[in-house]
C-alpha cells in the first residue's frame, strides 16, 4: 500500500481530480439510493400505523388502479362485514372522488356581474379530492387530527336515515389545511362543492347555482391516506348526494377500510370475507405494502440506471488515470521485476493504487452525498406542502452506505483491470536497456 500511496503522491493534481470524479459518482448514487430508502420507509411507516389491516374494493380491482369502481350498499357493509367475521373491529366505507370547491370571495365577485367580467384573472374553483365517510365508524383507524375549529358534530350519518336519505342534513365539512390554504379560508367559512368544473368565468354564476354550500366546521392536519393532497371530508351520505349516489339502490363507496381485532389473522379474514362478499376484492396490509414496494422498485430501477451511467464514467476516468500512471512508471516496474518482484506482486501494486483512489473518492463522496440528500429533502419538504409528521424523502442508513461502499470498491477493481494487464506485459529487458 505504501508503494501505491507514493505513486499517487507524485501526481497530486491528477489524484485529486480522479478522487473528486469518483466522489461525484458516489454522491449521485448515494442520493438516489437515499431517496428510494426514504420514500420506502416513510410510506411503510404510514401504512403500518394507519390502522388499516384489510382494504375492500370492487371485484377485480387492482391496488394500482387510478380510480376504483363503486362498491354498492356501502352503509350496510359497515355492519354486515363485522357480522360475518368477529375479528373485524371496524369496517369503514369511504367514498373518494374528485370535487370542485369555491369560496365565498369568488361567490361575491361572481355576483357583481352577470357574465363573470368582475372575476379577477386567475380566480377559479379548485379541483381537489373529497372523502366521504361515517365519522362514528372509524374506530381503530388513524384519522387526521383537528387543528382548528371542531370535528363533525354528529356521530354516524344522520342524512342516510336507514337508506331513505331523508334524514337531516348537517351541511358540515372538514377541510385539511392544504385545501384551506388553497381556498384562503378558515373554520366557520362557507364553501361550495360540485362534481362539475365550470368552463370559464361566464359560467361561474350557473355553477354556483347548482353547487352545494357547506359550512367548514374544522381544519385538520395532513392525512396518511393522501399525503400532501388538498382534501375535503364529508358525511358519506352528503357527499353521495353531491355526486349522485344517494339512493338505496346505489349507496356507493370507493373503498372499505377494515381494522382487525387481531391483525395477525389477516389472511384468514381475507379468505372468509372474499367468500361472504364475492362482489368485493379484499387486500391485506401485506398486499398493500407489496404494491407500494412495486412502485418503489420501479423508481429504484430508474435510479440504478442513472447511477450506472455515473459509475461507468467514473470507472473509465479512473482507468485512464491508472493507465497513465503505469505508463509513467514502466522502467520502474521493469526494475521491480528485475530485482525479484513477481507478476502477482506488481499486479497487486496496481490494484492497491486503484483501491486507494477509490477510497479517496469515497471520503469525498460520502459528505457530498449526505449534504446533497439533506438539501434535496429540505427542498422537497418546502415544495410539497401538507406532508404528515415524520415523513422524509431521504434516509441515510446502513444499507445505503453499504451499497455506496460496494460501488466504490467495484470502481477501483474494474478500473484497475486494463492498467494491470499493461503492467504485467511490460518487457523487462527492453525497458532496462532503454534506461
Amino acid at each position: 500500500m505504501r508503494y501505491a500511496a507514493d505513486a499517487l503522491r507524485r501526481r497530486p493534481g491528477r489524484t485529486a481530480l480522479t478522487a473528486l470524479g469518483i466522489g461525484l459518482a458516489t454522491s449521485l448514487v448515494l442520493v438516489l439510493l437515499s431517496i428510494s430508502a426514504g420514500i420506502q420507509a416513510s410510506a411503510f411507516r404510514l401504512a403500518t400505523t394507519s390502522g388499516v389491516d384489510l382494504i375492500g374494493t370492487s371485484a377485480n380491482t387492482s391496488l394500482s388502479s387510478i380510480s376504483f369502481p363503486p362498491v354498492t350498499g356501502a352503509h350496510k357493509l359497515a355492519h354486515e362485514i363485522p357480522a360475518v367475521d368477529s375479528n373485524v373491529a371496524t369496517a369503514s366505507p369511504w367514498l373518494v372522488t374528485p370535487l370542485v370547491f369555491a369560496n365565498s370571495s369568488l361567490y361575491a365577485q361572481v355576483n357583481l356581474s352577470s357574465n363573470g367580467s368582475s372575476v379577477p384573472a386567475g380566480w377559479q374553483p379548485a379541483s381537489v379530492t373529497a372523502i366521504g365517510w361515517i365519522p362514528g365508524d372509524n374506530a381503530g383507524l388513524e384519522v387526521p387530527s383537528i387543528v382548528s375549529g371542531s370535528n363533525f358534530p354528529v356521530s354516524g350519518d344522520p342524512h342516510y336515515a336507514n337508506g331513505s336519505y331523508n334524514g337531516p342534513r348537517t351541511d358540515d365539512i372538514v377541510l385539511n389545511t392544504a385545501l384551506a390554504q388553497l381556498l384562503h379560508i378558515g373554520a366557520n367559512a362557507t364553501v361550495w362543492a360540485s362534481p362539475q368544473t365550470p368552463a370559464g368565468p361566464s359560467s361561474l354564476r350557473s355553477w354556483f347555482a347548482q353547487a352545494t354550500p357547506f359550512k367548514v366546521v374544522g381544519l385538520t392536519g395532513p392525512f396518511w391516506f393522501l399525503p400532501s393532497a388538498a382534501l375535503g371530508m364529508f358525511y358519506l351520505s352528503e357527499l353521495q348526494q353531491v355526486v349522485g349516489g344517494d339512493t338505496a339502490s346505489t349507496d356507493y363507496a370507493s373503498l372499505v377500510l377494515i381494522h382487525l381485532v387481531d391483525p395477525t389473522r389477516a389472511s384468514q379474514d381475507q379468505a372468509r370475507l372474499a367468500t361472504a362478499f364475492p362482489a368485493i376484492t379484499f387486500f391485506t396490509l401485506g398486499n398493500i405494502l407489496g404494491a407500494i414496494q412495486h412502485i418503489i422498485d420501479l423508481y429504484r430501477t430508474f435510479g440504478t440506471l442513472v447511477g450506472l451511467i455515473g459509475i461507468l464514467v467514473a470507472t473509465l476516468f479512473t482507468a485512464t488515470v491508472l493507465l497513465m500512471s503505469v505508463e509513467d512508471r514502466t522502467r520502474e516496474i521493469a526494475l521491480l521485476r528485475a530485482v525479484g518482484y513477481s507478476r502477482a506482486q506488481v499486479g497487486g501494486f496496481v490494484i492497491e493504487e486503484g483501491l486507494l483512489l477509490a477510497f479517496l473518492g469515497l471520503v469525498a463522496g460520502l459528505p457530498m452525498g449526505f449534504i446533497g440528500a439533506t438539501a434535496l429533502n429540505d427542498f422537497l419538504e418546502r415544495l410539497v406542502v401538507g406532508l404528515p409528521t415524520g415523513f422524509s424523502f431521504v434516509t441515510f442508513n446502513a444499507s445505503v452506505l453499504g451499497e455506496g461502499v460496494v460501488e466504490v470498491v467495484l470502481i477501483g477493481l474494474v478500473a484497475s483491470l486494463i492498467p494491470l494487464v499493461r503492467a504485467l506485459r511490460i518487457p523487462v529487458a527492453e525497458e532496462l536497456r532503454a534506461a
